[in-house]
């Protein structure tokens, strides 16, 4: 490629917008005007620079629909709350799919409201590759949780048009429905759809959290978002999916890294804990007659912390109701969620397996064992009546590996972004804590993740903030493995190829 003359970059502040795949095809012997992926040097490919003013801008004017909770007095120091399906989640959707289109792309929706923008490649009769993420936040969440990664696709998208790069295979991003599971109480909804993973009746009947208490196939209805495209692989199948996120976590921040290669996804379980006791009045029955459902649930919750910590995994309550809730009865029912999770699915087995037994021992007042040491919770205080312990589980998700493809073409991007000597030191493998997109679409293509660090590893919350130069190492990183990922593509696909 060196000995071609090349195009001028434009500047980020100028719109170009492609010819059609058959006017391109027209001018095609003249390579100056089109640089092909499979014919582009490291040079070339270091050339795709993204913007980071065009990003952020981009990024920040998305953003002002479903405007959260401000936490300063900066112009962006606001937090989100868009969920899924509200009128400011269509908003915004509109938005994205006028953007991509003006960006020569097309786009579908699909029966759950996925919205898909492909740009055309030389050969367009086989899966496009696809980034992506999601635009719904969580009630009190930040501007950057999922918003990064489709803003990032955009970008991507608009990097190839500025330096009129034609991939060999089509590319697009993706913007899923409903991953939050903020407001219909399914996380990763549409994308399991997509997946089959999770029966789209289920997720058409599930109910608003919020007040409304609407369905979400009457939501799709409403905004006008339930497409006529079957949501699944095979009618909107993609060649690989790679998706950009903030880490949402510490590690990278601490360490002074700029990106983690995400290899997997950890695994995780959800359940439901029912413990009975018995109602009473608080100044007339002696402790020894008590029947303390939420004493009992606290002592639960402590030791699965201690269980967690010892077998190298996380657990956590996030949701606790009691009845009958008066100051002065004692609670006879208490329902607790628990969230364990840990790299391996054995490990989540191991601390399942041993708090159920646990649980039910703490219940009838009995000591538990755990690693050959011995815990009493009634010690120092008074045994009471005992407690029944039932289980429901409510959600399952196993490990996750990703595709050694993309994460070589990840690592190869980042590689060319900071340099051998720097990139040992700027990038760490990592294995993500939370339950992402990618986690379905890894089921049905080769997938990967890019994480870029976040202000205190918070997310969830306003605060939520990652440096706008972070964002855009990401989004370069991001471009570089899907054009590398193309390239790679066409290489062991070459029947596939024009």
């Amino acid at each position: 490629m060196a000995q071609l003359a090349r195009r001028p970059l434009l500047s980020s502040s100028t719109r170009c917008i492609v010819p059609s795949l058959t006017s391109r095809r027209s001018f095609h012997a003249s390579p100056r005007w089109n640089l092909r992926t499979t014919e582009m040097s490291e040079k070339d490919l270091g050339d795709l620079k993204v913007s980071q003013k065009r990003l952020m801008e981009e990024l920040q004017h998305s953003c002002k629909w479903g405007t959260g909770k401000r936490y300063g007095d900066g112009p962006n120091e606001t937090g989100m709350s868009r969920l899924s399906l509200s009128d400011g989640d269509n908003y915004v959707r509109d938005w994205f799919v006028d953007t991509m289109r003006s960006l020569n792309c097309t786009t579908t929706i699909d029966a759950m409201g996925n919205i898909f923008a492909v740009r055309p490649g030389l050969r367009n009769d086989v899966p496009p590759t696809f980034a992506g993420s999601h635009l719904d936040t969580q009630p009190s969440g930040g501007r950057y949780d999922g918003i990064l990664g489709v803003l990032a696709g955009m970008e991507m998208i608009r990097v190839l048009n500025d330096n009129w790069v034609e991939t060999e295979f089509p590319v697009g991003v993706v913007n899923w429905t409903n991953e939050e599971g903020a407001r219909f109480p399914l996380s990763m909804c549409a994308s399991g759809v997509w997946a089959g993973a999770t029966p789209i009746e289920e997720a058409y009947n599930l109910h608003s959290v919020i007040h409304d208490n609407a369905t979400m196939k009457a939501e799709l209805e409403r905004i006008g978002y339930l497409g006529e495209t079957p949501c699944s692989y095979e009618a909107m199948p993609m060649a690989a999916h790679f998706e950009l996120h903030i880490e949402q976590g510490p590690i990278l921040e601490a360490e002074k890294r700029k990106v983690g290669a995400v290899v997997g996804v950890q695994a995780y379980k959800w359940f439901t804990v029912q413990v009975t006791g018995r109602d009473a009045h608080t100044g007339t029955t002696p402790l020894e007659n008590r029947a303390d459902a939420l004493l009992a649930s606290a002592r639960m919750m402590q030791h699965a912390h201690r269980a967690a910590t010892k077998y190298g995994a996380r657990a956590s309550t996030g949701i606790l109701t009691l009845e009958p809730g008066s100051t002065n009865t004692i609670p006879g029912s208490v329902r607790f969620s628990l969230d364990v999770r840990a790299p391996s699915d054995e490990i989540v087995a191991q601390v399942e397996e041993h708090c159920r037994e646990a649980f039910t021992k703490i219940g009838a007042h009995e000591g538990v064992q755990l690693e050959g040491k011995a815990y009493d919770y009634t010690e120092g205080g008074t045994k009471g009546l005992p407690c029944g312990v039932e289980w429901t589980v409510d959600s399952v998700s196993p490990a996750v590996n990703f595709h050694p493809d993309c994460i070589t073409c990840v690592k190869e991007s980042a590689a060319g972004l900071f340099g051998a000597s720097e990139v040992g030191t700027l990038t760490k493998d990592m294995v993500s804590g939370a339950g992402h997109d990618s986690v379905h679409a890894s089921k049905r293509c080769p997938t990967s993740m890019i994480f870029v660090p976040c202000r205190n590893g918070v997310s969830h919350n306003p605060e939520e903030y990652a440096t706008d130069e972070d964002c855009a190492i990401g989004a370069q990183v991001l471009t570089g493995a899907v054009v590398r990922y193309d390239r790679l593509r066409a290489k062991k696909e070459p029947n596939l190829r024009v």
